[in-house]
């Protein structure tokens, strides 16, 4: 195992695209660490450079103490899952697992007490002489993750390996990697588009953007303190209601414009507008039930909505609000309604959402 340390690293292709645009943070020893970020934002490149299957432009990579820039991918003792599995057809699940190792010459009896220990781990015992055709595609995603196992290597990657399955079968898969990741204890970085299998999977979390990181660290602290409106829209579904202020006076220096943001299930339905946070009136739009919760698509009057706060309130510019309920009930279509949030549950960023402000 070892800690993974990425110094100012930075991608540019001829051109002058510049897809990474100088990245540091650690990965400690044993940890699970997810990149998540648009379609587009650098992750896999970035992934594919730690792996060494892209070239690094600038900047270190360190992987147990030791700079790997010019190391072959072979020689930097990791281990990549891809998202379509990468399965030889006509071998059969145990020379799938076992091919990789007869390449290093590694003595027969080793080769078959690796397989059958990650054939246990994997609950792939009984499989073992299939061929990739005869399993499900959990089946083959647990063996090509097998594959990597036997390797025993000091960092895992992951790429984007759930996608290709459906939604059930996701959940089931992130939950195993999950326990097999803590189980084995290997430093695992690990890339996907899915902010929800971001959010359950990691220890450390690195938001990606434009291939720039808006934002490292522990999920639940990203989610609560979003440091600008792209982490704050990106993590959490629905994503958080973001509203522009106009003379933010209330919030900041006079003058400012700022955006205001609020979780949808932090706004509560009432009858009239709240003493202290933020009160605004919504016409229902439109309502999706998805059994435990009920979201209300609101539209803010076009008159002065105001946050009743103790200092001189901003001005609301019209717009949705996503209000996110408990339960099947729910206000009817085009009714009009009230929704209130304390003042300690609202979040306030610059007007070019790059910055948090502090309440």
């Amino acid at each position: 195992m070892a800690n993974v340390t990425l110094r100012n690293v930075r991608k540019t292709y001829p051109g002058g695209f510049e897809a990474i645009k100088g990245i540091d943070f650690e990965v400690g020893d044993g940890q699970l660490c997810v990149l998540v970020g648009p379609s587009g934002c650098g992750k896999s490149t970035l992934l594919r450079m730690v792996a060494g299957l892209e070239t690094v432009s600038g900047g270190e990579i360190d992987i147990g103490g030791r700079i790997v820039n010019g190391i072959e991918p072979a020689d930097r003792d990791i281990a990549m899952v891809f998202q379509n599995y990468a399965l030889y057809p006509h071998m059969s699940v145990y020379n799938n697992m076992a091919y990789g190792l007869r390449n290093r010459r590694m003595p027969r009896p080793e080769i078959d007490t690796r397989v059958q220990e990650a054939a246990r781990i994997l609950e792939l015992g009984a499989m073992l002489e299939r061929k990739p055709r005869q399993l499900s595609g959990g089946q083959r995603q647990r063996v090509a993750m097998g594959r990597a196992i036997v390797r025993q290597p000091k960092v895992f990657l992951f790429d984007e390996p759930l996608s290709n399955l459906d939604a059930k079968l996701r959940i089931a898969m992130r939950v195993e990697i999950r326990k097999l990741q803590r189980r084995l204890q290997t430093t695992s970085i690990y890339v996907t588009h899915d902010q929800l299998e971001a959010m359950t999977l990691a220890d450390i979390l690195v938001v990606m953007n434009g291939g720039r990181v808006e934002q490292i660290g522990n999920p639940l602290e990203i989610y609560q303190k979003p440091m600008t409106t792209f982490v704050a829209s990106f993590i959490g579904a629905p994503p958080m209601n973001l509203m522009p202020l106009r003379d933010a006076g209330g919030f900041q220096a006079p003058g400012n414009d700022g955006i205001l943001g609020i979780r949808p299930e932090d706004l509560l339905l009432t009858s009239e507008k709240p003493t202290g946070g933020l009160g605004l009136q919504l016409t229902v739009e439109a309502i999706e039930r998805v059994g435990a919760e009920t979201y209300v698509y609101g539209i803010r009057s076009q008159e002065r909505d105001t946050p009743t706060v103790s200092l001189r309130p901003g001005e609301l510019a019209p717009g949705e609000v996503i209000v996110r309920l408990p339960g099947a009930t729910a206000p009817s279509i085009g009714e009009r309604i009230h929704a209130a949030a304390p003042r300690d549950k609202l979040h306030l960023f610059s007007a070019d959402g790059r910055n948090r402000i502090k309440l």
